[in-house]
């Protein structure tokens, strides 16, 4: 094992290849995070290892795509709303969003269920949908009528 001070690949891979070579040729399996840099020490230091990405960067990527699709889909619930505002308002109506099951707007839900995915079951944490909840997130409107 081997602490470099640094990223720089060259430097890195020589002080690794410091390390006797029938040693380095045993690895099995080396973890690292996804910069393509350690991806290329490895290989050429450790040429037999199995590389493995570190989970906390994969988990990472997966947070953060799941983030984006929450974000885009909030969005979209704001964009639906804001159009049926304008309906109700031109046929002189007061427009009422439609509830779930635990008061909220499908738009708060989305605004407040960012760090609620991420929370584990095992902790009483886990998303509960009511079939209701999950019918009324079925029908809500992805286009509108024009």
């Amino acid at each position: 094992m081997a602490i470099v001070a640094g990223t720089k690949t060259e430097q890195v891979i020589e002080q690794v290849s410091k390390i006797d070579s029938k040693k380095r040729q045993a690895v099995i399996e080396i973890t690292l995070d996804m910069a393509n840099s350690m991806k290329l020490i490895a290989k050429k230091c450790f040429p037999k290892a199995i590389q493995v990405t570190d989970r906390f960067h994969v988990q990472k990527l997966a947070l953060e795509a799941l983030q984006e699709i929450r974000i885009k889909h909030r969005w979209e619930a704001m964009d639906i709303e804001n159009q049926l505002i304008l309906q109700a308002k031109c046929k002189n109506e007061t427009y009422t969003p439609q509830l779930l099951t635990n008061g909220d707007t499908v738009k708060q839900l989305l605004a407040r269920s960012r760090y609620l995915l991420y929370k584990p079951r095992s902790l009483g944490y886990a998303v509960n949908i009511s079939p209701t909840d999950s019918a009324d997130l079925q029908s809500v409107p992805t286009k509108l009528s024009k």
